[in-house]
């Protein structure tokens, strides 16, 4: 008896996760994007007299550029599968650094800020080196180091504030902050800079395919030849060292050193990296997925204080969020594993080879399969 004839014609497994791809809901792509407008419409009408001028969204912007790069920080070592928790105790000391060196030494601003990084590198490598050559799980890593960059914070300070003399701080220093270029502030040239330079690097260029194979698979990453240690222990560096760029623009900001001024940045970072990697590309962190989800918490926060929500709010809205992006990042990883096992089944199934991965997508190493 021969086979009933079908209408659909045989698909051959390159098709497959062309189909897939297709089939990626638009809600997990772009509906982060669309809530920020959203959200901007709503307090708009509700404050049409202080919420969508220029005054506010100057202030939004000058306001959100330092947890922004953070935000894009803490997102590298997630990309590996690993976290950073010292990085708000790494920008407590790196302005606090920042403003004792300016107060008290003859140094010119542009030593400060390479002498700051050059304490970034070497936090990285305690970071990158405990977590990889002494084994220690990130979260307990760098919650330990970021005790003791605290501690030295506390130090430094005495426990009390820098606070500049009459000079006051060198007005090229405070510029890095206070200035303006295309009529908007500079600080938000730098996130762009910042979010481009990592887009670069994550989406087009090999270290990129390094540190997303190292993350999704170790044991593929190994296969292929990939220094798996030694690109963990660059993301690290890398986290470190914008961490305390923003540490030198904090102190250009506030111009006074206080010990505890880091610790509220820690929270907003994270919200924004776990949050950004459910949209753009749902699954994995990426750097416009950040900025995104930083857009949405600089609006909804900026509207809901104009509203005159209590101070309590924004904790409060920091930890809701917090916990709806761990679970919606967890949810876009487990579908990208499956539907990247689905397209892997039907390759194999079909005596195909499996696809090709994409620009954005890291390598496969031979003999391995993906497990939903």
């Amino acid at each position: 008896m021969s086979a009933p004839a079908t209408d659909r014609p045989p698909t051959t497994p390159a098709q497959e996760p062309r189909r897939s791809r297709h089939r990626t809901p638009l809600v997990g792509t772009w509906g982060l994007p669309v809530l920020t407008v959203l959200l901007f419409a709503v307090f708009a009408l509700a404050l049409p007299s202080t919420f969508p001028t220029a005054t506010n969204m100057r202030a939004i912007l000058t306001n959100q550029s330092i947890p922004a790069l953070l935000a894009l920080g803490a997102m590298i070592p997630i990309v590996t599968g690993r976290f950073d928790l010292s990085i708000g105790y790494g920008i407590g000391l790196a302005h606090v650094v920042a403003m004792w060196l300016l107060v008290n030494t003859d140094l010119s601003w542009p030593v400060v800020l390479l002498l700051v990084v050059a304490s970034g590198v070497v936090i990285g490598l305690a970071n990158g080196l405990l977590v990889e050559a002494a084994q220690i799980d990130s979260f307990i890593a760098t919650l330990g180091t970021g005790s003791v960059l605290y501690a030295l914070t506390g130090w430094i300070t005495g426990g009390g504030r820098i606070v500049p003399g009459t000079e006051g701080l060198p007005a090229a220093f405070t510029d890095l902050t206070n200035s303006t270029f295309l009529l908007l502030p500079v600080t938000f040239w730098y996130v762009v800079v910042l979010g481009v330079l990592l887009w670069v690097a994550l989406e087009h260029l090999p270290i990129g395919r390094y540190l997303y194979v190292v993350g999704a698979n170790p044991r593929a990453a190994a296969l292929v030849g990939i220094r798996s240690s030694r690109t963990i222990v660059l993301a690290f560096v890398g986290s470190a060292v914008v961490t305390a760029l923003a540490g030198v623009l904090l102190a250009a900001q506030q111009q006074i050193g206080d010990p505890s001024a880091g610790q509220s940045y820690l929270l907003p970072a994270f919200v924004g990296a776990l949050l950004g990697s459910t949209t753009i590309k749902p699954g994995r962190a990426n750097a416009v997925g950040t900025l995104v989800a930083v857009a949405v918490l600089a609006v909804g926060l900026s509207g809901l204080q104009q509203l005159g929500a209590a101070f309590w709010t924004t904790p409060l809205f920091n930890g809701l969020t917090l916990l709806a992006a761990v679970g919606l990042a967890g949810y876009a990883a487990r579908r990208r594993q499956r539907a990247g096992a689905a397209a892997g089944a039907a390759g194999r199934s079909s005596g195909g080879s499996a696809p090709t991965p994409g620009p954005g997508s890291p390598p496969s190493a031979p003999g391995t399969t993906s497990s939903s």
